[in-house]
C-alpha cells in the first residue's frame, strides 16, 4: 500500500495497560493468577439486581430500548440524583444512558469538542482520557496532582486554562490516587470554568465509595449546572463491571448532542440490564452503607499488606485503589510489574500508564482491592516474598 493502512490517531495511543495486565496474568498464570490490576470485583453482585435482570429477560425485554436509555432507568437516575444530591433532573431531557461510563465519556467528548479545542486533565489520570481527547480531535492539557496528598497547585491550574479551553475532566473520587476533591478545590475549578466559558466533564463512577471527606458533584455548585456533564454508572457501586451501564446528566442541549453521538457509536445499552439497573438504583440506604463498609475492610487489609511489605503509599480517601512506591527495588514500574506477574503471579498496574510525560509514575504501581478476603489474603502471602527482591530490605514483622 502507498499509504499507512491505519489512521494517524490510532497510532497515537496504545492498548490499555490496565487491560493488558489482566491479559498477561491470565496468560502466565491461567489457573492461580491474582489480578490486583483491573478494577473489577471478584465477588458476587447483589442478588436482587441479578434476579431483576433474569426477570427482565424472561419477560422478553430483549429488544432495543430507547436509544438514549429506557424510561425506567432514566427515571431511576433522575430520582437518585435528587435523593443524594438534591439535583432537579428531568429524565426525558437531561439523562442519557450509554454503554458504561467509558463510552459515556467518549460520546461526551465527541459531542462538545471540536478539533483543536483543549481539555484540561489532572495527572495522574485514568488512562482513557487522553485517547478520548485524540478521538474527539481535542488537545489534552495536563495539570499535576502533587504527591503525597495529591493537591492542586492553583497557579498551575490557571495557567492550563485559555481561550482554547473547552472542558476540564474531573474524576472524583479519583483513579488511581483515591483523592476526593474538596469543596474548595471544586469551587476554584468552577470559577475557572465560568471565567473561561469552559465545561466540566465529570467521572463520578466511584461516587459512593468515599472513606474520608465528602463526594460533591461540581454540578451542584453555583453557576455549574448547565456547564457540567455529570457522568456515573452501575459498574462499581453494584459490582457489575461487565454490564456496561453508564449515564450522563446534562442540559437539554448538551444531552441532545451526546445522544446523537451515542446512537451512532453503540445504538444503545442492553435493554434487560437497564430494567435491572432501575431496581438497583432504588436500593435503600442500608445497601450503600453495607457496600462502603465492605470496601473499608478491604482497604484496611490492603494497606496493612503494603505496611508488611514496607511499600510506602498514600492512603486513598475514595475509590478502591492505592498507589505505592517501588523505589527501593531499583526497578522501573514496567520491569517491576512484569516480574511480579511472572514470578509471583500477581498483577498490578505500572504507574507510568497514568502519566503522559515520559518517566512519570515510573516508581509507582497501583493496587486494586475490590476483591474477596481470600483473594487479598493470597495476594498478601505472595507479596511478602518481595523482601527477597530488595537487598538489605527485610519483610516487616
Amino acid at each position: 500500500m502507498s499509504r499507512p493502512p491505519t489512521s494517524e490517531k490510532a497510532a497515537r495511543f496504545t492498548e490499555s495497560v490496565i487491560r493488558e495486565m489482566s491479559r498477561l496474568i491470565a496468560l502466565h498464570h491461567p489457573a492461580d493468577g491474582i489480578n490486583l490490576a483491573q478494577g473489577f470485583p471478584d465477588f458476587a453482585a447483589p442478588q436482587a439486581i441479578k434476579d431483576a435482570a433474569c426477570a427482565a429477560i424472561q419477560a422478553d425485554i430483549n429488544q432495543y430500548a430507547v436509544t438514549w436509555g429506557s424510561p425506567s432507568m432514566r427515571q431511576a437516575v433522575a430520582v437518585k440524583a435528587n435523593r443524594f444530591y438534591d439535583m432537579d433532573v428531568d429524565a426525558d431531557r437531561h439523562v442519557t444512558v450509554c454503554c458504561g461510563a467509558t463510552e459515556t465519556i467518549v460520546a461526551t467528548m465527541l459531542a462538545v469538542c471540536d478539533p483543536g479545542d483543549e481539555v484540561v486533565i489532572f495527572e495522574p489520570f485514568y488512562e482513557n482520557y487522553g485517547p478520548d481527547c485524540i478521538v474527539a480531535g481535542a488537545v489534552p492539557r495536563y495539570v499535576t496532582l502533587h504527591a503525597p496528598d495529591w493537591h492542586i497547585d492553583m497557579d498551575e491550574l490557571r495557567s492550563a486554562f485559555s481561550s482554547r479551553t473547552r472542558a476540564v475532566v474531573i474524576n472524583t473520587p479519583h483513579n488511581p490516587t483515591g483523592k476526593v476533591f474538596s469543596r474548595a478545590e471544586l469551587e476554584a475549578i468552577a470559577a475557572l470554568c465560568i471565567e473561561f466559558d469552559a465545561l466540566a466533564i465529570t467521572d463520578e463512577i466511584y461516587e459512593h465509595i468515599v472513606y474520608a471527606g465528602e463526594h460533591i458533584p461540581i454540578a451542584t455548585l453555583p453557576g455549574m449546572r448547565d456547564r457540567t456533564i455529570t457522568i456515573s454508572g452501575l459498574s462499581k457501586t453494584f459490582a457489575v463491571t461487565g454490564w456496561r451501564l453508564g449515564y450522563a446528566i446534562a442540559s437539554e442541549e448538551i444531552s441532545n448532542a451526546i445522544r446523537k453521538m451515542h446512537d451512532f457509536l453503540t445504538v444503545g445499552a442492553a435493554a434487560p440490564l437497564q430494567a435491572a439497573a432501575a431496581v438497583a438504583l432504588a436500593f435503600d440506604d442500608a445497601y450503600y452503607r453495607d457496600m462502603l463498609d465492605g470496601y473499608r475492610g478491604r482497604r484496611q487489609y490492603m494497606l496493612e499488606t503494603l505496611d508488611l511489605c514496607e511499600l510506602p503509599y498514600s492512603p486513598p480517601d475514595g475509590a478502591y485503589y492505592v498507589t505505592a512506591s517501588i523505589e527501593k527495588f531499583g526497578l522501573d514500574d514496567v520491569a517491576f510489574t512484569s516480574r511480579l506477574i511472572t514470578e509471583l503471579g500477581v498483577a498490578v498496574v505500572p504507574g507510568s500508564s497514568f502519566h503522559a510525560a515520559p518517566g512519570g509514575g515510573s516508581q509507582m504501581v497501583r493496587f486494586a482491592f475490590p476483591k474477596r478476603p481470600e483473594t487479598l489474603a493470597g495476594a498478601r502471602e505472595r507479596l511478602l516474598s518481595l523482601h527477597k527482591w530488595a537487598p538489605g530490605v527485610g519483610a516487616a514483622t
